[in-house]
């Protein structure tokens, strides 16, 4: 715990899954180490922004609600991403603005009607103990604070900028059907019969249960190679879809691998890898050719 941190939260209920993130920690891959962070980081970013942290403060990343903390003091919290229901104390709150929790309230999120991720920012930020210079948990590599259970306490830091001066930021809202990536055609695009990239962008794809932070494992036209020699480990960023031999790509998300052995027939751009991570399973998702 930083020095200048007490305890601010004890979890009640972790939801599926809850997790302390940052904006992770850019820069190691070369030494095999992913970036992680929060899959959703533009909604991390205005969570802290409206609680008057920097905007790579660690919050709390919860997905698909079911997430309480009791307060063990006076605290400032908002909650943002998948917009879900919001009590403090048993009363009534709301996705996308300030509240105020007493010590002693319970800060409760529900399940999202739309999305799947939600994140709980405190003003302070959330202070447990870096790895690598990230308070960031990464599900595939281990690295980082383990995911939360109940009983675990969160330390809360001493606010180092002055209040946000909003109170309420309304945000468009999220597709509940089907959503729409852009893309740019990937470095191995020609391992892939003529037809496979008119094929990725002519027909919906839909968003299978085996997703997760690494990556979106996605069900629908078989893209197919007509290379079939093996490939040698290359790097990997975050939006790579990879085309393993079933023929049905994996969109990869924030905990994805540094290196991966299967062609990459098209990378999803880096703005639009937030709106993916609140693709939910049984999503149908759109993908789009853009010219760079």
């Amino acid at each position: 715990m930083n020095a200048r941190a007490e305890v601010g939260l004890e979890v009640v209920e972790s939801g599926p899954l809850a997790t302390v993130q940052d904006l992770g920690r850019p820069g190691l891959a070369g030494v095999g180490v992913g970036a992680s962070g929060a899959a959703d980081r533009s909604a991390l970013r205005l969570a802290n922004r409206l609680v008057g942290n920097p905007e790579g403060a660690a919050a709390v990343e919860v997905t698909l609600g079911g997430f309480a903390a009791l307060a063990r003091r006076d605290l400032t919290v908002a909650v943002t991403g998948a917009p879900c229901p919001v009590t403090v104390g048993g009363r009534g709150g709301a996705a996308g603005a300030v509240l105020r929790v007493r010590a002693g309230e319970c800060l409760r999120l529900g399940v999202p009607e739309r999305g799947l991720r939600s994140y709980v920012a405190v003003r302070g930020g959330i202070a447990v103990e870096p790895v690598l210079g990230s308070a960031s948990t990464d599900v595939l590599s281990g690295l980082g604070p383990p995911p939360l259970e109940a009983g675990h306490t969160l330390p809360v830091g001493k606010p180092t900028l002055p209040p946000s001066s909003v109170d309420f930021a309304p945000v468009p809202p999220l597709p509940a059907d089907e959503l729409t990536l852009r893309i740019v055609r990937g470095p191995r695009a020609d391992w892939f019969a003529d037809d496979a990239l008119p094929t990725l962008l002519r027909q919906p794809y839909e968003v299978t249960p085996r997703s997760n932070r690494i990556g979106m494992r996605l069900d629908g036209p078989e893209l197919v190679r007509v290379r079939e020699a093996e490939l040698p480990s290359e790097g990997m960023v975050p939006g790579a879809l990879q085309v393993p031999p079933t023929g049905r790509p994996t969109l990869f998300l924030a905990d994805h691998p540094v290196t991966g052995g299967y062609p990459v027939i098209a990378v999803v751009l880096s703005a639009d890898v937030d709106k993916a991570a609140q693709a939910r399973p049984g999503m149908r998702v759109r993908f789009v050719e853009v010219r760079s």
